[in-house]
C-alpha cells in the first residue's frame, strides 16, 4: 500500500473527526447555558465512568457485581433526564453524541474487536476510490434507485427487434427486481453473481451504479475497473511498470464487489483469459472466508461470450452467475436528455 496516500487519508479522517467533536462540544456549551443541570448531568456521567474503572479492578466479585449495577442504574436515570430534557427544546436523543460520518470506526479509519485491530471498511473504499475507481463511479450521487425511472424504456414489445417476447419496460422490471434480490441476499452464499449482457445505452452501467450505491450502504467495499484497464493494470504491476504500490491483484480477489465493465473490449489474449479465470474462479471458491461477489457487463452475447472464453470459463458463469440481457434503444440518443433511468 502507498503509505503517503494512506497518512494523507488518515489525515482527513482526523480532521473529520476533530471537527465531530469540536461540533459536539459546541453544541453542549450552547445547551448548558439554557439549563445548567446538563452540565452536572455530564460531570456526574463522567465521574461514573471513572468509578466503573476503578470497580472492575475490585477483586471481591459480589462487590463488584453490585457496585456496577448501581452505577448502571444512576446512568440510566442521568441519561432519561438529559434525553427528557433535549426532547423538550425538540432536538434529537443523540444531539448531544459526535456525529461521526462513519458509526462503525467512529472516523478513526479502524476498527479493534477481540484485541484485533482491522481496516474499517469506509477506509478500504476510501482508498479503492482514489487508487482504483476514480471517474469509473463519478456518477453515483445521480445514478442510484431513487432516480430509477422505468418509463425511460419504450413499453412496446418487438420481437424480432428484441428477440423476446415481452417490451423493454417489461424486461427491466424483471431485470431490476433481480438486482434487489442480489442487494438483499448480498451475505447469501447461494446468492449468485450477475452478468450484464446487451448493447451500449441500455441500462447496464446505470444499474451498476444502482447496485453499488446499495452495497456501499451496506459496509461493503466496491471496486470497478473496466475490463482493458484491470487487465492492464494486473500485466504492468506483474511486471513492475505499475507506480502504485497498492496490492491490486489482491484487491480484486478480495474486495466485497468487483464490478469489471466492458468485458469483451479488452484485446483477447490467452494470458488475459488465464487471469480472468483465476479471478471468476478464486472469487468463487470463497477462499478467504469470506462472501464476495462479482457483477460482470459485456456488449457480446452468449454465444459470443462463450467462444471468446473459454469453455472453463463459460462452465463458471453458467453455474454461478445469472445472466441478465439488457435490450431497447440506445437511451443516450433520447431527447430528454436530463431524464433519468
Amino acid at each position: 500500500m502507498n503509505n503517503s496516500l494512506l497518512k494523507q487519508i488518515l489525515h482527513e479522517y482526523d480532521e473529520k473527526r476533530t471537527k465531530a467533536i469540536l461540533e459536539i462540544e459546541n453544541r453542549k456549551k450552547e445547551l448548558m447555558t439554557v439549563n445548567p443541570r446538563l452540565l452536572e448531568i455530564e460531570e456526574e456521567l463522567s465521574k461514573n465512568s471513572i468509578q466503573a474503572l476503578k470497580t472492575i479492578l475490585l477483586s471481591n466479585v459480589k462487590e463488584k457485581e453490585k457496585l456496577l449495577s448501581n452505577l448502571k442504574k444512576q446512568n440510566s436515570h442521568l441519561i432519561k433526564e438529559k434525553n427528557e430534557f433535549i426532547k423538550k427544546i425538540s432536538k434529537e436523543n443523540n444531539y448531544l453524541n459526535p456525529h461521526f460520518e462513519c458509526k462503525l470506526c467512529k472516523d478513526t479509519g479502524y476498527i479493534t474487536k477481540n484485541s484485533e485491530t482491522k481496516m474499517c471498511s469506509c477506509l478500504k473504499q476510501k482508498i479503492f476510490d482514489i487508487a482504483y475507481n476514480k471517474s469509473n463511479m463519478g456518477n453515483l450521487e445521480r445514478e442510484n434507485f431513487s432516480n430509477f425511472n422505468i418509463r425511460t424504456f419504450s413499453d412496446k414489445s418487438d420481437k424480432e427487434k428484441y428477440k423476446s417476447e415481452i417490451s423493454p419496460r417489461e424486461n427491466m422490471k424483471i431485470i431490476r427486481e433481480k438486482a434487489e434480490l442480489f442487494i438483499s441476499n448480498f451475505d447469501n452464499p447461494e446468492e449468485k453473481n450477475l452478468i450484464f449482457i446487451g448493447n451500449t445505452g441500455v441500462g447496464k452501467t446505470f444499474l451498476t451504479n444502482c447496485i453499488a450505491n446499495e452495497v456501499l450502504k451496506l459496509g461493503k467495499t466496491v471496486l470497478y475497473q473496466t475490463a482493458p484497464v484491470m487487465f492492464d493494470k494486473i500485466n504492468n504491476a506483474k511486471f513492475g511498470k505499475e507506480n502504485s504500490k497498492f496490492d491490486l491483484y489482491e484487491n480484486i480477489l478480495n474486495v466485497d464487489l468487483l464490478i469489471i465493465d466492458d468485458l469483451g473490449t479488452e484485446k483477447i489474449t490467452d494470458t488475459k483469459i488465464t487471469e480472468l479465470f483465476t479471478i471468476i474462479n478464486t472469487r468463487l471458491l470463497n477462499q478467504n472466508h469470506k462472501i464476495t461477489k462479482t457483477i460482470i457487463s459485456t456488449n457480446y452475447n452468449v454465444d459470443e461470450l462463450f467462444k471468446t472464453y473459454t469453455t472453463r470459463i463459460g462452465s463458471r458463469l453458467a453455474g454461478n452467475y445469472r445472466f441478465l440481457r439488457f435490450f431497447g434503444d440506445d437511451l443516450r440518443f433520447k431527447k430528454n436528455k436530463n431524464e433519468a433511468i
